[in-house]
C-alpha cells in the first residue's frame, strides 16, 4: 500500500479543520482501532444475505472485521469472496478461522474453538492442528504477546469475546450494571419476548435515567468500543441525549427478537455464546452449514489493504456484491467520492452495495456527486425492512443500493 494502515485510519478519522481538542479526540479513536476491535462482527449475516441475493457466480468484496460474516457468506455459495481490512488483528483472526475450518478434525472441535472460546483444549488444538498450517504473519500475531505478556492465542482459553475494543466496552457495561445491582445475563433466561420486555423495562431501562450514566454516555470517548468515531457522535445523537439513543438500541436488542434466535443478545448480555446445543450461533458455526463452509473455504481471499485502493487495482466490471459495514461513517466527502467512483467502475450488471450507518439516514446524498450516485438506485423500503430485521440492533440504518440497468 502507498500508506500504512495506521496512516490511512488516522487520515480517515482526524478532522483537519477541527479545534485542537477535537483533533486529539480523533487521534485517540484512531489509536484505539490499531489492535483487535471486534472478536465477533456485529452485522447480521442473515440480513446481509437476504439483501445481497448472492448468486453462484457472485464475486463478493467485504470489509473483513471479525470474519464471522465472511465465512457465513459461503453458505450462499458465491464464486469468490475477497475480505479486505486495514486492521492486522482482524486479518489474523479471519485467517485463523479459515485455517481452523480446514484442519481441525471435526465439527465438534471447530465449534468448541469459536463457540466455547474459553477452554484450555482450544490452545492444545491450535498447537496440534492449526499452527502448522497457519500463514507466517498470522501465526506471528497469535503467538505474540499482548499487554499482559500472554500469547494472544491464549484468549481462546480465557474468553476471546471478552477481548478487543468491543469486548472491553461490553465488559465495562456489565461492571456498571453490577454497581447498580443488575445482572444483565438474566435476560437470556427469559422464555418469551414478553418476559424479555418485562426484564428490560423493570431492570435495564432505569439505568439510563441515572445522572452518572447520562453524563458518561455524553462523552464521545465512551463509545469508541462501539466503533463510533467522534465526528459521528453528534449525528448519531441528533436532538436527543446519547443515553436516550443507546436505550432505544438496547431495547431493540433485548425485546424485538427472541433470545433463543439471537446470538447478538447472548454476546451482549452474557459476553459469549450459550453452551447448550440449542443456543443460537452465527451461521458459519451452525452444524448444518459446517460441510458447506469447510468445502468452500478456499474461495476466500484475505487482503490487508484499504478498500478504495484495492478496488482501484481491479478490472472494470469485475465485482457485483459489496459490503462496506459502517466504514463510511469515518469518511469525508472526498473519500466517499473516491470509494464510490471505484465501486461504480468495478461493478458488473446487477451489482448490489450494502452498508450500515450509526445514524438512521443514508449518508450519500449531497456528498457523492450526482454523476456517480445517479448510477445507483437506493432501495428505501427494502433498507427500512433490513434495518428492522438486523438482530445486532446497534446500527441506525442498513442501506441497500443497486446498480441501475
Amino acid at each position: 500500500m502507498a500508506r500504512t494502515a495506521s496512516a490511512v485510519i488516522e487520515n480517515a478519522v482526524v478532522r483537519k479543520e477541527a479545534r485542537l481538542g477535537s483533533r486529539l479526540l480523533d487521534k485517540a479513536f484512531a489509536m484505539a482501532f490499531k489492535g483487535l476491535v471486534y472478536a465477533q462482527i456485529w452485522e447480521d449475516p442473515e440480513v446481509d444475505m437476504e439483501a445481497l441475493q448472492i448468486q453462484p457466480d457472485s464475486r463478493v468484496v467485504t470489509i473483513a472485521s471479525g470474519g464471522c460474516n465472511v465465512l457465513s457468506y459461503l453458505i450462499a455459495d458465491p464464486a469468490k469472496i475477497t475480505a479486505v481490512d486495514l486492521n492486522t488483528a482482524h486479518i489474523a483472526l479471519g485467517r485463523l478461522k479459515v485455517t481452523s475450518a480446514q484442519f481441525l478434525p471435526d465439527y465438534a472441535q471447530f465449534r468448541r474453538f469459536f463457540a466455547e472460546a474459553d477452554r484450555r483444549e482450544n490452545v492444545t488444538a491450535y498447537n496440534r492442528y492449526v499452527a502448522p498450517h497457519l500463514d507466517e504473519t498470522s501465526r506471528r500475531y497469535w503467538e505474540g504477546r499482548d499487554l499482559t505478556l500472554r500469547r494472544r492465542i491464549a484468549g481462546f482459553s480465557s474468553g476471546i469475546y471478552k477481548r478487543g475494543r468491543l469486548g472491553g466496552f461490553i465488559g465495562a457495561a456489565h461492571l456498571l450494571a453490577k454497581l447498580y445491582r443488575i445482572d444483565l445475563s438474566e435476560l437470556v433466561s427469559a422464555r418469551t419476548v414478553d418476559e424479555q420486555r418485562a426484564i428490560f423495562e423493570a431492570k435495564f431501562a432505569p439505568i439510563f435515567k441515572r445522572r452518572f450514566v447520562r453524563w458518561l454516555t455524553d462523552q464521545p470517548a465512551t463509545l469508541f468500543g462501539l466503533g463510533i468515531p467522534p465526528a459521528q457522535f453528534d449525528a448519531l445523537a441528533g436532538d436527543d441525549k446519547m443515553a436516550t439513543v443507546l436505550r432505544q438500541r438496547l431495547e431493540k436488542l433485548a425485546c424485538d427478537f427472541p433470545v433463543g434466535n439471537n446470538y447478538f443478545a447472548w454476546q451482549a448480555f452474557t459476553r459469549g455464546y450459550g453452551r447448550s446445543p440449542d443456543c443460537p450461533l452465527p451461521p458459519y458455526l451452525q452444524e448444518q452449514h459446517y460441510h458447506a463452509v469447510r468445502t468452500r473455504i478456499e474461495r476466500i481471499d484475505w487482503r490487508h489493504a484499504n478498500m478504495t485502493e484495492w478496488l482501484s487495482a481491479q478490472p472494470s466490471a469485475s465485482l457485483d456484491r459489496y459490503i462496506l459495514l459502517d466504514a463510511q461513517d469515518w469518511m469525508d466527502d472526498e473519500q466517499l467520492t473516491e470509494l464510490w467512483a471505484q465501486i461504480t467502475r468495478t461493478a458488473r450488471p446487477g451489482a448490489r452495495v450494502l452498508f450500515r450507518t450509526a445514524a438512521e439516514p443514508t449518508l450519500l446524498p449531497g456528498r457523492v456527486p450526482p454523476e456517480i450516485l445517479d448510477r445507483w438506485d437506493y432501495r428505501a423500503e427494502e433498507s427500512l425492512e433490513h434495518t428492522r430485521n438486523d438482530r445486532s440492533s446497534i446500527y441506525g440504518g442498513v442501506h441497500l443500493y443497486c446498480l441501475r440497468a
